[in-house]
């Protein structure tokens, strides 16, 4: 062999050796210890400048932002929610207005369904996660039972199993949700899953009670962790029904008695909504704006929600005890389609 030849193969092998350890690199760092980052949620397409931190994993970000006993507070945040004057800045104004609440923003977690949206988390909170799906625009507002909202709302559950999963217990609050009071005190203390209520019957066990999935209470445990793998997986068995109806219909399953899972449901006068709406504000924790379909619906009607409630704060403590103030909502809010 030439002297020329033998230094062409050198020369080619040290370039393969090259390109193989980079490639080797690039899959050690965008699949560290058999899990996705965060960063590479984001899709090849989008501008990676604002992106997590590869080492900002989930886990990393629920551990800054829980309690001493593991509990986080988590909603969900898409970018036709995310811009300025809308349904993120009532939904964190809300915290900040309420009675004991302020507190609970160092233990909210947002997650970010886009890009745009992880930006302008950033900007108003401090712990921010992005759980972009490729191939999903999750960008546009997802008006009710439309196929974006579906795969939010199974994005949504997929998502909570995997927080359950590494030890944290939750309150997941949709963001079209104003807090008030804090909430726990109103907890029942020996159950695994509560869930607020469209209507409420009387009963916390009545299984004949209608969940509202946009406000969860739920502790990680062996029990919750297996419901939500059984909840996941019926979407399969209910397919183009969402997470609420799939759970009205699981609910009844021998398979939640066979684990023991125990469920409660909260009263509507502590946990209301525009479906059926708490009257004293002594007492309500939270408020949502359901039964109401459209982005510019929900922002008017939550924005009275907090007029309502500063104008009840600034009552003298005897005229909050008579009620004499309760909501003006729903107001604009309606079931009825946006374009008729």
């Amino acid at each position: 062999m030439s002297p020329e030849i033998s230094t062409q193969i050198r020369h080619g092998a040290l370039i393969i050796t090259f390109v193989t350890l980079s490639a080797l690199l690039v899959y050690t760092a965008t699949y560290s210890h058999g899990r996705l980052s965060s960063a590479s949620f984001f899709p090849s397409d989008l501008d990676h400048s604002s992106a997590p931190d590869s080492s900002q994993d989930l886990e990393q970000i629920l551990k800054k932002a829980s309690t001493v006993n593991k509990t986080v507070i988590l909603t969900s945040l898409n970018d036709a929610w995310a811009s300025p004057g809308s349904i993120i800045d009532l939904f964190l104004k809300s915290f900040k207005l309420g009675d004991g609440t302020h507190k609970f923003l160092d233990h909210l977690v947002i997650v970010a369904l886009d890009q745009k949206a992880y930006n302008r988390c950033r900007i108003v909170h401090k712990h921010c996660y992005a759980l972009v799906t490729k191939d999903v625009d999750f960008q546009e507002e997802a008006l009710f039972m439309t196929p974006n909202y579906l795969k939010i709302v199974w994005r949504k559950i997929d998502f909570l199993r995997t927080v359950l999963e590494l030890g944290y217990t939750f309150i997941f609050s949709d963001g079209d949700i104003v807090w008030f009071w804090d909430p726990f005190p109103r907890f029942f203390p020996d159950a695994d899953f509560q869930i607020a209520c469209d209507h409420f019957l009387g009963r916390p066990d009545d299984m004949n009670n209608s969940p509202n999935s946009g406000f969860i209470y739920v502790k990680s445990n062996n029990r919750t962790i297996a419901f939500y793998n059984f909840w996941y997986s019926s979407r399969e068995t209910y397919p183009g029904f969402h997470d609420q109806d799939v759970l009205n219909k699981i609910k009844f399953d021998p398979f939640i008695s066979e684990i023991g899972m125990k469920i409660r449901f909260l009263d509507t006068a502590n946990f209301g909504g525009l479906c059926e709406p708490s009257r004293d504000l002594n007492v309500v924790c939270t408020m949502h704006v359901n039964c109401c379909i459209g982005m510019e619906r929900k922002l008017a009607d939550l924005k009275i929600m907090l007029q309502d409630w500063r104008a009840f704060k600034s009552l003298p403590s005897d005229l909050k005890n008579q009620s004499i103030i309760s909501w003006r909502v729903p107001h604009t809010c309606s079931l009825e389609p946006v374009h008729k």
